[in-house]
């Protein structure tokens, strides 16, 4: 496969900046917002504690004292960004919790709030798949028409024994559902996975990304699998209990992802670190540049790229709204 021509890049992958560029004409940057929700496998809607690997503290805002204002937080991330790098375009990213588990008219008003901004251009919200009804995809397409919006779901695993190992309360058949309900509004879909996930093996994240490049999606994050101390798992990785990913293994788990992805799909994560206060492993994610760099060297030594590996066949069945035939 040659390198496709669309991207307009120098990575071996399509990487969320190209895309920013390409689009745009210029990086846009994402203003992380935290609105104050929860979850529903947090508070007993579906389940009580949350995902075994997440502490539950929500953004580091929550740990100063009230949450500031959506628009407070959209001006303090504005005048961040215009300071260090002269930035002239955002997404307003809610990304702590589930953003769309709340009364239709307060989702409103916050995604109003934040739209309302100058060079605020679009949405990006963070959610579960079992918390985007109907009347909540409609308001997201209504955003659409006028604006760049995203919406990314949390799934981790196509796995259901994984998914109810880790507390995730939601089943894969629910992640289908939500993609199909999500497709054909006009709405971008990213979906999170992690690698390294307990019980799993690398074929077992194949058979996940295998299943993703199946879907109409338009975007991923992948990361590790962190330890964080004050969660389930980082209790069982202080006593043992947990082996996690080496970076060897994860780089390897993530080229083997990228080849078997279509060419088109956006990149918009490939590794993460926790809370520094909090983080106990694996040590070396804590490099993210060193990480990124050994994905680079492995693509490189195998002479590939994203999609090398992608088959229209594999998966379910594939559609897309806009495919990109240029490559």
């Amino acid at each position: 496969m040659e390198k496709p021509a669309f991207w307009h890049n120098t990575k071996r992958y399509y990487d969320l900046k190209s895309y920013w560029r390409n689009t745009f004409g210029c990086t846009v940057y994402k203003l992380q917002i935290d609105a104050g929700f929860t979850c529903p496998n947090r508070d007993g809607s579906v389940a009580y504690g949350g995902c075994i690997y997440c502490d539950g503290r929500g953004s580091k805002l929550r740990l100063q004292g009230p949450l500031p204002t959506v628009s407070r937080q959209i001006q303090d991330g504005k005048s961040y960004y215009e300071k260090l790098r002269g930035a002239k375009k955002y997404i307003a990213y809610f990304q702590t919790f589930t953003n769309t588990y709340g009364p239709l008219s307060h989702l409103k008003e916050i995604y109003d709030e934040a739209l309302s901004h100058e060079d605020v251009i679009g949405l990006s919200v963070g959610t579960r798949p079992d918390c985007v009804p109907g009347p909540v995809l409609d308001l997201l397409q209504d955003y659409a028409k006028h604006h760049h919006v995203w919406i990314e779901f949390g799934l981790q695993s196509i796995h259901d024994r994984t998914l109810l190992a880790l507390n995730r309360g939601h089943t894969a058949e629910q992640f289908r559902d939500a993609v199909r309900r999500t497709a054909g509004r006009g709405i971008h879909l990213c979906v999170h996975i992690i690698a390294g996930l307990p019980g799993e093996t690398r074929d077992d994240v194949l058979v996940t990304a295998r299943t993703l490049a199946g879907l109409p999606i338009q975007g991923i994050k992948i990361h590790s699998l962190l330890a964080l101390r004050g969660t389930a798992m980082g209790q069982d990785y202080e006593q043992g209990r947990l082996t996690l990913i080496s970076r060897e293994d994860y780089i390897r788990t993530v080229c083997d992802v990228l080849e078997i992805l279509p060419p088109w799909i956006i990149i918009q994560r490939l590794t993460a670190d926790g809370y520094r206060d909090i983080f106990l492993g694996p040590s070396w994610a804590a490099n993210k540049l060193d990480v990124l760099n050994g994905i680079d060297r492995e693509l490189a030594h195998r002479n590939s790229y994203q999609g090398s590996r992608f088959n229209i066949g594999t998966g379910d069945k594939f559609t897309i709204d806009n495919p990109r035939q240029a490559w």
